[in-house]
């Protein structure tokens, strides 16, 4: 036999609805141990976030400054291996010139040559590209590579005697070591 008090609520639609505890729990008031625990656990909730949240901004930041490092590294390496292919034709340029008897040098393709190639010595200053001092210094390994050595002169044994290839730096690194000749 059924209760009366059932029976009305089933024929009025308001049958209880089965709530889940755990909805039940987040909309019903809690008293102040339980509020001290919720408000403890979404602190170290909101902590571990933070934590996250800075570790990775740390390792994108680091990823960013890397790949600039590695960007500007490419680069420079890519400047330095253009320039190494400049030298030979700097050579050239220089051997034209020094081969031109001084009567010729004021024509027209003479000076025309001598353009190209102060444009040339231009652009290599801009790069911060420089000669390596040779002649009448002494010998750096670091600097220079020896392939002949001189016993005549009165000039002092480690000395450069002759420069037989200029070397050159790019940004304080040597490209190219200079071709000396050293007095023995």
């Amino acid at each position: 036999e059924e209760k009366p008090e059932e029976e009305a609520e089933r024929e009025s639609g308001e049958e209880e609805e089965s709530v889940p505890e755990s909805e039940r729990a987040e909309n019903e008031p809690v008293d102040g141990a339980e509020n001290e625990l919720l408000k403890k656990r979404y602190e170290k909730e909101l902590s571990d976030w933070k934590d996250k949240y800075t570790r990775l901004y740390a390792e994108f930041d680091n990823y960013r400054k890397r790949t600039e490092r590695e960007k500007s590294r490419m680069f420079e390496l890519g400047a330095g291996d253009v320039i190494e292919k400049l030298l030979p034709i700097t050579d050239n340029f220089e051997r034209a010139l020094d081969a031109l008897p001084e009567e010729e040098k004021e024509e027209p393709f003479e000076k025309g040559v001598d353009g190209i190639y102060r444009q040339l010595r231009k652009l290599f200053s801009d790069l911060d590209v420089k000669e390596i001092e040779a002649e009448g210094k002494k010998f750096d390994p670091a600097l220079h590579n020896a392939v002949m050595a001189d016993e005549e002169g009165d000039a002092e044994e480690g000395t450069i005697t002759a420069d037989l290839q200029k070397g050159y730096t790019f940004r304080g690194s040597v490209i190219r070591h200079s071709m000396v000749k050293v007095k023995k």
